[in-house]
């Protein structure tokens, strides 16, 4: 009960052939008073087979679900309220970054502009972001949060629409970044990244973070 506590699900048949092919063989080999020391010796190489499992099915999945397919289609269209669900694997005319290929560019040259969309004061964002509260919501792509989306935009990037903008918001069941991220598309920027793991996946990879403080600018 032990062993196979400790294993994934998906192991539990194979450990159970392990563990007879293991005690078998140790049954033909050893001693009765070394039977003890033969199964504690079995349930040990189980363990040890688990957690190797275990952190490679972790590892394909990133952090905090950042990777997981809920099967959603992608669209082009602004999601409406509830703003909190299950998101697509892709965004159209922008690209999907995971949390080590957004660390890889940040750590590089030209390194892209980190925003935050998130509408709460205080909350906990990636180190060095810029917080723009609202850039996520509205209705269309002709209302007026996308005018004044595009101001803000552009006095971030100097007027270049071929620098690097990094949209993320909670997790990989927010779509404000998402809709944020649609919305930079429209304006004509080339080098659109939708962060789908968010600041949930930031922290749990350990990466820094820092605190929203004043008032941000709303769109």
């Amino acid at each position: 009960m032990f062993a196979k506590a400790l294993v994934p699900d998906g192991a539990c048949l194979y450990s159970r052939r392990m563990i007879d092919r293991l005690m078998t063989g140790m049954l033909e080999r050893v001693s009765p008073m070394r039977l003890p020391a033969a199964r504690i010796l079995a349930c040990l190489l189980l363990i040890l087979m688990g957690g190797a499992q275990a952190q490679q099915q972790a590892g394909a999945e990133g952090y905090a679900e950042e990777d997981r397919d809920w099967g959603i289609a992608a669209t082009n269209r602004l999601r409406q309220q509830p703003y909190h669900g299950p998101t697509p694997l892709t965004i159209p005319g922008a690209q999907v970054v995971s949390t080590r290929e957004l660390q890889a560019m940040l750590a590089g040259a030209g390194s892209p502009i980190l925003i935050d969309v998130l509408s709460e004061g205080g909350h906990v964002t990636l180190a060095g972001a810029v917080w723009i509260s609202g850039a996520g919501r509205g209705t269309n792509f002709m209302d007026p949060v996308q005018a004044v989306l595009a101001q803000l935009l552009a006095k971030l990037s100097g007027d270049d629409k071929a620098r690097a903008l990094v949209f993320f918001c909670a997790s990989s069941q927010c779509w404000l970044s998402y809709n944020a991220a649609l919305r930079a598309v429209a304006l004509g920027y080339t080098k659109v990244y939708w962060y789908r793991g968010g600041v949930e996946a930031w922290g749990a990879a350990g990466l820094p973070t820092a605190k929203t403080a004043g008032k941000a600018p709303t769109p």
